[in-house]
């Protein structure tokens, strides 16, 4: 009798008036669009409509003036033809992809001892880990100016060992310069989306593993490393996109050395006053970002890795 009552309760409370909620009386489709209508103009207003309009930019003749109107390819025609722009979209990839492989072989270390060894640590290292980001990216980048200067802390360093006789010049305002910096910088970001990855991994798959005869470093190249391969491609994803066009610490620390494709858009769009050419290179790098993306997901699949973890 008191299941009973209990039961009638129950009922007459889930079917009190009031306690439906506000989606009951609206269509299913009508529910889907409500919800994924925020994000859907948030999308377009903030990345499509600004494409669409870097793409008609980039077949303008000018961005001021009457030829604004005037349908041009003279801006792709420059691309083509000036191989100094297409000596520094090259020159923009390889150091990306020098950065990339860097930070997720400086990262992959750190994220594995935080997820398998950092034990009751492993929030203080993440926050020490992040803690770096909580400062102004310039203030990082100006960082390194003082340290890879000629009487910055390296040089004064090694000359106060005795390494060296005379200040290494060769280290600031070149392309390793930019390399060290953008590693330093992008770190925690490659660093996290491995150690998520790594902390998905069964402990009994590895116990399995030792089970059967292997060593661990046979556990490590057939189970771990290859159910981490979703977070490295994460990693370096989160690293090659946006140093490609990266622009502000070339100009700091490259110099003309160091200098990438994202300082000459930045010049076309606020000094030159050449829109379209800024917009035709802006729309090569995001056809240059795409390769990787294609790429990684190829990867991913054929190797089974969006399917591991738990």
């Amino acid at each position: 009798m008191t299941t009973l009552n209990r039961k009638q309760d129950s009922a007459g409370k889930t079917n009190r008036p009031g306690t439906e909620t506000k989606l009951a009386g609206i269509p299913r489709t009508g529910q889907l669009v409500m919800l994924v209508a925020p994000a859907a103009l948030w999308l377009i207003f903030l990345l499509i409509l600004p494409l669409i309009t870097l793409v008609m930019l980039s077949f303008q003749k000018s961005a001021f003036g009457p030829d604004s109107t005037v349908f041009s390819l003279n801006s792709y025609i420059e691309f083509f033809r000036n191989s100094a722009y297409q000596r520094l979209m090259l020159r923009s990839l390889w150091i990306s992809l020098l950065v990339s492989f860097f930070t997720i072989l400086l990262s992959y270390p750190l994220a594995y001892y935080m997820a398998f060894h950092g034990g009751q640590k492993q929030s203080l290292m993440l926050n020490l880990l992040i803690i770096p980001a909580w400062t102004s990216f310039l203030l990082r980048v100006l960082a390194w100016r003082v340290i890879l200067g000629s009487s910055g802390l390296l040089n004064t360093f090694l000359l106060w060992i005795g390494l060296i006789n005379q200040p290494i010049t060769g280290l600031f305002y070149s392309q390793t310069a930019v390399v060290i910096t953008l590693i330093y910088i992008w770190i925690p970001f490659a660093a996290l989306p491995i150690y998520v990855a790594l902390q998905r991994i069964e402990p009994g798959l590895l116990e399995a593993a030792s089970d059967l005869g292997s060593r661990p470093w046979q556990a490590f190249l057939k189970v771990t490393f290859p159910l981490s391969i979703p977070g490295i491609l994460a990693g370096f994803l989160f690293v090659f996109i946006p140093t490609v066009g990266e622009y502000v610490t070339p100009a700091m620390v490259g110099g003309p050395n160091g200098l990438m494709i994202g300082n000459i858009i930045w010049d076309q769009f606020s000094r030159g006053l050449d829109w379209p050419m800024g917009a035709t290179l802006s729309l090569a790098i995001l056809v240059a970002v795409l390769i990787p993306l294609v790429l990684a997901a190829r990867v991913a699949q054929k190797s089974g890795a969006l399917g591991g973890g738990r």
